[in-house]
């Protein structure tokens, strides 16, 4: 019997349900080698890299990148340590993003490193996990109910 797959022909999927397919297909750049005669990188620099191999060949990428991990040692938001049997080493990530103005135009890159936390095991990577976090709301609420009830407030 002769059906459409067998001649590679499919029909795309519609979605209905108003869902959307993921992960979401990337727009796909055709780099020429076209390279100026300063510059080790293409000519073309992508609007979002899939990966830190692709984004270090270009400068813009590279800026954005060493300026967020300036911002990591200055804020001291992690220390390098060795590692030990004892503890499991978590890998990390580095999620590009172009930030653009409201009339499209190219405000600037902006790299961030991340942990891949889903490798992390209760017990033994983390034992709490909180966000200490208050609404004004809330705490105007608390007042008012104080205020109208006569407690003391300390």
């Amino acid at each position: 019997m002769v059906t459409r797959a067998k001649y590679n022909i499919h029909c795309p999927l519609v979605r209905s349900d108003g869902t959307v397919p993921w992960p979401q297909a990337k727009p796909s750049f055709s780099l020429t080698s076209s390279v100026s005669s300063t510059s080790t990188s293409p000519s073309i620099v992508p609007e979002e890299p899939n990966s830190f191999t692709e984004a270090s060949k270009y400068p813009e990428w590279r800026k954005a990148m060493r300026l967020e991990f300036q911002a990591l040692m200055t804020n001291r938001t992690w220390v390098l340590v060795p590692p030990s049997p004892h503890y499991n080493i978590l890998a990390s990530k580095w999620i590009l993003k172009s930030k653009r103005r409201a009339d499209g135009s190219l405000e600037r890159r902006k790299a961030r490193l991340v942990a891949k936390g889903f490798h992390q095991q209760p017990g033994l990577d983390y034992s709490d996990t909180f966000s200490p976090i208050v609404k004004p709301v809330t705490i105007r609420l608390l007042l008012s109910l104080a205020v109208t009830s006569n407690w003391p407030l300390h």
